[in-house]
Formats: structure tokens, sequence, C-alpha cells
């Protein structure tokens, strides 16, 4: 259903901050936290499209293969395999299956978009346990200049050392350019990339926090590498995602979308070093030491792609 009157343009805040009651699996959820296509007003949405021809589609398959695992979306899972009448087959943390897989060509295979700059773990490595900021807004997120700006400073006032991946096309119409002040200041404790291998640094001892756009891949890689975040969502389902790290598994804070560098720096301090974060790193932690037994022989994921090639994939040959 979509949310005809929902458009933020049209909205106030208080709006925005009412409680949705009526969504199977999902209490408490605030309006904001709705997928960005749910609250639109314009029927012509493309993702609101896409949604309105896939879904149905959907519901046409033999299974659905879900790219998550049965402790983290329990409530969520009830409510759908009681509504849709098709098996779920939960077979994450995908990326965790490789790192206990001996099979070298499994190891191999890439999950990225982008071409990977390799020098991470190398600057990684002389750094201390969970001492580092790693900041990736993924392939689609775009920023301001004077959000781009914020970022940045709140990252050097936070002194702390970070790994920043800048896409060229990070900052909407323009390359992303920062100040040269910045760089300077920030020289000897930064490393910018173009992109690089985010299991490779999300599984890096020395990373203690991931500032994110809360895009679902990036977050089910921080949750089974055991890294509290930062989320910025930007559109579609971060919103969503957001909501779930922060609320739900406690293992993040948001950013406002209006980007402040005392915010930035503060959330950073206190995700590091403060008592929330401390809490937060133990839920991480735990929600790690899951993740890694949920792909193992007998956990949950494991037992559903052995039943996913066994019960489904015969019945496509």
């Amino acid at each position: 259903m979509v949310l005809a009157n929902a458009d933020e343009n049209f909205m106030t805040n208080g709006d925005l901050e009412a409680v949705v009651d009526w969504i199977p699996g999902m209490p408490n959820i605030r309006l904001r936290d709705l997928p960005s296509f749910i609250r639109t007003t314009n029927l012509n949405d493309p993702m609101l499209q896409v949604c309105t021809i896939e879904s149905p589609n959907t519901l046409k398959s033999s299974a659905i293969i879900l790219n998550t695992f049965e402790d983290l979306d329990k409530p969520v899972l009830d409510a759908m395999r009681e509504r849709i009448g098709r098996p779920i087959y939960t077979i994450g943390p995908v990326a965790t299956f490789s790192q206990f897989e001996s099979n070298d060509r499994l190891k191999s295979v890439s999950m990225s978009l982008w071409n990977e700059e390799d020098t991470c773990v190398e600057w990684l490595n002389d750094k201390e346990p969970k001492s580092v900021v790693y900041v990736n807004f993924g392939s689609a997120t775009v920023a301001t200049p004077n959000q781009l700006n914020e970022f940045a400073w709140g990252l050097a006032n936070s002194q702390r050392p970070f790994i920043w991946v800048i896409r060229e096309d990070l900052v909407f119409g323009k390359s992303a350019t920062l100040e040269k002040t910045f760089v300077e200041e920030t020289k000897e404790r930064r490393l910018i990339l173009s992109w690089c291998n985010q299991i490779k640094v999300l599984s890096h001892p020395a990373v203690g926090c991931f500032l994110t756009h809360s895009g679902w891949n990036s977050t089910i890689e921080s949750i089974s590498n055991g890294v509290p975040m930062i989320c910025w969502p930007f559109f579609a389902d971060h919103p969503t995602i957001c909501r779930y790290v922060c609320k739900e598994w406690g293992v993040g804070m948001e950013v406002n979308n209006d980007v402040k560098r005392e915010e930035v720096e503060a959330l950073v301090r206190e995700l590091m070093e403060g008592e929330k974060g401390k809490e937060m790193q133990l839920k991480a932690k735990k929600w790690k030491e899951i993740s890694i037994t949920v792909v193992q022989l007998g956990g949950s994921s494991y037992n559903n792609l052995e039943k996913l090639i066994k019960q489904v994939l015969p019945e496509k040959r």
C-alpha cells in the first residue's frame, strides 16, 4: 500500500514521527522509517513501479531466497511466512560462507561493483585494534558539497584515523573535492580511496566503526564482522535498515540528513569510546558470533541452503 499523503515535502517532522501500527512483524515503526518509495505521492516513482510489478511476480516463484539469517529478522520472517504461502530460505550472510569454504574458486568471487584499490589492508596493519573509522556511502548515494565538507571536518575533529571511500560521482553534479586545509591536516591519519574490498576492511581488527549509507549489503557485512555503525540513510530501503540497526539490533546511531560536523564528531567519539559505544561494541560482537554460527554445519542458514539445493533446485532442472 502506498501512503498517498506521506511525502516528506508535505509533512512536518511530527507527522513523520507517527507510528505505523498495522504492518505485521514491524511493531512501533515510524512513518519516516518506511522506504522512500512507500512514502511517495508520485505513482510514477521508478522504484515504486518496480515493486508494483515485481512483488506479484515474487509470489509466483517456487521459493524466496533472502540474504539474512533467522535470528536477525525473525519477527518479519514469521509474518512473511504466515502470509505469502511460499517457502522462504534465509541463507545469509552470503559473504560469510566464503570465510569457511575451502574451495578457492568461491573465495576468489568478488561481490564488488567497482575496481578495488588494494592499499587499505597494509595501511590498516599499522593501526591499533578498533581505532579506525571506515567511511563508505555505497555505489549510488550522492552528497552535496556542503555535506561532504561537514563529514570531512567531523572526521578530522574526531582525531581518529579513518579510511574514506570517495567515488568520483559522490557529489551530485560535480567531482568530489575536499578542502586543502582538511587534506593537509589529516594526511598522517587518513586513507582516501575510490573503492576497496569492503569485506577485507570490515574484517580487519583495526576497524572499530563504519559510517555507512545503510544499504543492505553494507549493513549485513558490518553485522557479520562485528562492526557497529553510524548510519546516514539516503533513499529506498535505507531508512528502514537504519531503524533496525539503531533500534532493533542496537548496533548503530543515526546522523541527521542535514549533516553537521559537530554531530559527526560527537557520534564518532561516542561510538569509539563512549558508554553507549561500548554497549554497541558488545552487541556487535554477539551478532558476529551468531552470524558465524548460522553458516556453519548445523546452522540455520547452512541448513536452509541445503534444503534449497535438495528441495527446490531439482524441480528446475
